[in-house]
């Protein structure tokens, strides 16, 4: 590979540590205690004077002064400042940190803690070890790299110089074992399904397609779990979830990623209200153990996850922000003709599903930013959910909104086959008007229910979104380790 002239100057180095006789990447560390626990500790350390071995990275500038020399190390847990003294480390091992050693280089240092003069605890060092070299130098302004497109591509070295945004992915891991401690708490179990599927189903989207050599056929990259779960409701077992990885062939903005993180969880003998009370509870619980209460800020708004959601019909939240009364017009052209008269500025749709949607997205989803369930969608939008028995126009689905994002999707599950089976074909005319994220026909699925299912709730929640959400974040690539990235001519 090419170096540039800091790569070859730190090469250079590197081969320097290897005449010495040094191996610049050792097979292993001796490292006696996390820099965390070293500080916990402190005051019973230092006074024993007792010997331990820390590692980590050169942060910061190295200083030499003299005989004596100071630097920074971080092991990801904390931070603790090397004392360096020629004499108690000896000529060669001083000058090898002097003239070998750099910023970002990872060193083992065994020593003692005591306090400097100005009160800093610190590490008095007796041996130093490289860990390993590195060739690249950090950023010129190393403190922050603030090149946005960099920081995601490179998410390795974002990581290193940010060290707040280690702490987005640490809130993130709580966000999801805070979820789980939820559903395991309830019975319910944790189980995985095929992410490659022969029929993709369960939302509204195009597929990734892929090929299978031995099989001689087309393989879907799974768009939804939810209709393997429902597969196993059927089976007996009362509750399940999962937390998986998600794939949407779709554009790339601040709320959407191709590949991303969902939580699908379904319960026996339970319907959207029970789901909505879950939702309250997992919510408020994962606020608290990620931010410490349930008044949370984001992006200079205060969103309240302690008290009770709104429950608001679509329809009447569609009529009260544009005067349409989509209860009362099924036809497309009636709804264009609407949509003129209350001059609606919004793309036209070839469906009535799909306008009513895009009218939605743009006059009402904007609005709610006070965490609120909307509730009661069209069935021609739901293809999966059931009809509300004094409403059998509408379902018994709600979507739950937080600042304008869709954050879950959740329905009194669909378990009657025939009616499942004349949705099917419903969306499969709609595939063939050229709406090319309508649902697919499973009939394994259908067959499933003609075993019987229970009445079921049914719930995804999209963990990206709810994570931007609760570390105050403007998109969704700050909450993902390694976002969907264009490459680069």
């Amino acid at each position: 590979m090419e170096l540039n002239d800091l790569q070859a100057q730190r090469q250079a180095k590197l081969e320097r540590l290897r005449d010495a006789g040094l191996n610049p990447y050792p097979t292993r560390s001796s490292r006696t205690h996390s820099i965390a626990a070293a500080l916990a500790d402190f005051d019973a350390l230092a006074t024993s004077e007792s010997s331990l071995t820390l590692a980590g990275r050169i942060v910061g500038a190295r200083r030499v002064m003299g005989k004596i020399a100071f630097a920074h190390i971080e092991d990801g847990s904390a931070g603790i400042q090397l004392w360096i003294s020629r004499a108690e480390v000896g000529d060669e091992a001083f000058l090898r940190f002097r003239d070998d050693l750099d910023t970002f280089d990872i060193v083992e240092v065994a020593g003692v803690l005591r306090l400097t003069q100005k009160g800093e605890r610190s590490i008095f060092v007796r041996s130093i070890t490289i860990l390993a070299k590195t060739i690249n130098p950090p950023p010129e302004k190393w403190a922050g790299l603030s090149d946005v497109e960099e920081r995601h591509r490179q998410r390795y070295l974002d990581l290193i110089v940010n060290s707040e945004r280690r702490d987005i992915f640490r809130a993130r891991a709580r966000t999801i074992s805070t979820m789980r401690s939820v559903l395991d708490a309830r019975g319910f179990v944790e189980v995985e399904t095929p992410v490659l599927q022969p029929i993709y189903g369960g939302a509204a989207a195009r597929p990734f397609t892929t090929y299978h050599n031995q099989l001689g056929q087309n393989l879907y990259l799974r768009i939804a779990t939810e209709l393997y779960l429902k597969r196993l409701i059927v089976g007996g077992f009362p509750g399940v979830y999962e937390i998986s990885k998600n794939f949407r062939n779709e554009g790339v903005d601040r709320s959407h990623n191709p590949e991303f993180t969902m939580m699908e969880c379904y319960q026996a003998f339970a319907d959207y209200r029970d789901v909505m009370d879950l939702v309250e509870v997992m919510l408020r619980e994962i606020a608290l153990a990620v931010t410490g209460g349930t008044l949370v800020p984001y992006q200079g708004q205060q969103l309240d996850f302690g008290r009770p959601w709104p429950r608001i019909s679509m329809a009447q939240a569609i009529l009260e922000q544009t005067g349409i009364d989509i209860a009362q017009i099924h036809e497309i052209d009636v709804l264009h003709a609407a949509m003129n008269a209350a001059n609606l500025k919004v793309e036209r749709k070839g469906t009535w599903a799909k306008q009513v949607d895009e009218i939605f997205s743009e006059y009402v989803q904007p609005l709610l930013i006070q965490p609120t369930f909307i509730i009661d969608y069209p069935v021609e939008l739901s293809p999966l959910a059931k009809r509300k028995p004094e409403q059998p126009a509408f379902t018994e689905r709600f979507e739950a909104f937080i600042v304008g994002m869709e954050i879950g999707n959740a329905f009194s599950e669909l378990n009657d086959p025939f009616d499942q089976e004349q949705r099917f074909l419903d969306q499969l005319k709609d595939f063939a008007a050229g709406d090319d994220e309508a649902h697919q026909m499973d009939a394994d699925y259908v067959n499933a229910l003609m075993y019987g299912m229970p009445p079921t709730g049914g719930l995804g929640i999209g963990i990206d979104r709810l994570v931007m959400v609760l570390t105050d974040q403007p998109t969704i690539r700050e909450v993902i380790l390694f976002p969907h990235m264009r490459q680069r001519d």
